[in-house]
């Protein structure tokens, strides 16, 4: 057996918890990654069976935004080629480059995003209302910088495409949350493939915890449709904390 029963009852608990808060506010592999190193598995082979477990999780949650109507296919369609691009080229500078420094004005950052979160707003856009400035230069510079990010360090990359739809393009919570899975998705996808490759996925395993966490992500996503964007914004702040606390613990201490 590759963990044990116990082991095991408890990463499908944090699947399923993982799947609900990663649909709501991304962060979801905050919980997962570090379930599964506690429970015996290498980094590489933790890493591997995570993207199996979040791919057909997120896939969910996008399939959920999908039908209610949350997607805006234009924003995806400009963005999505520039979030693989970004994320190939930070791959690249991954195999060059530390993280160490990223990880530490990532510190720095994030209390910025968190304040924005609480500034009121009543001027929340459509995609329809958007200047050519918005679709032509705003999104490709969100989608290719956080690509960069994802394919060089990862953490929280689904949380931070929300808080750049909120703040830069306006979007409302639920929309911004919505779209940020399907970018998230491309780039888990990309990255599954990768450690499919290298043999880095444990199925026997993997599968058990993708069906919980295909759970979590469709309860979570209707819970995010039905409570609108007041869910949001406590999920989102709660999930940016734990990012926060973990790159100072493991960068900074």
């Amino acid at each position: 057996m590759i963990v044990s029963t116990h082991a095991l009852l408890g990463l499908l608990g944090v699947s399923f918890c993982a799947g609900f808060i990663d649909s709501i506010a991304g962060g979801g592999g905050l919980l997962m990654v570090p379930s599964l190193l506690l429970a015996g598995l290498p980094p590489h082979l933790a890493l591997g069976t995570n993207k199996l477990n979040s791919t057909l999780g997120t896939s969910v949650a996008v399939w959920n935004f999908y039908r209610k109507g949350k997607l805006l296919l234009p924003l995806i369609l400009i963005g999505i080629g520039f979030t693989l691009c970004g994320g190939w080229i930070g791959s690249q500078l991954a195999l060059s480059l530390s993280s160490i420094l990223l990880a530490k004005v990532l510190v720095f950052m994030l209390p910025i995003g968190m304040a924005a979160l609480f500034l009121k707003r009543s001027d929340t856009k459509a995609f329809t209302s958007f200047k050519k400035k918005d679709k032509w230069l705003k999104i490709p510079l969100i989608c290719f910088s956080l690509g960069i990010y994802d394919g060089f360090f990862g953490p929280g990359t689904g949380s931070f495409l929300a808080l750049s739809f909120y703040i830069v393009l306006r979007l409302g919570l639920v929309e911004s949350t919505a779209n940020a899975k399907i970018f998230n998705l491309a780039s888990n996808l990309g990255a599954l493939m990768g450690f499919i490759v290298s043999g880095k996925v444990i199925y026997a395993l993997g599968f058990p915890l993708a069906v919980m966490g295909m759970v979590g992500n469709y309860l979570g996503s209707h819970w995010v449709i039905k409570n609108g964007e007041k869910i949001v914004k406590k999920c989102l702040f709660g999930v940016l904390i734990l990012l926060m606390a973990t790159l100072v613990v493991r960068y900074l201490l």
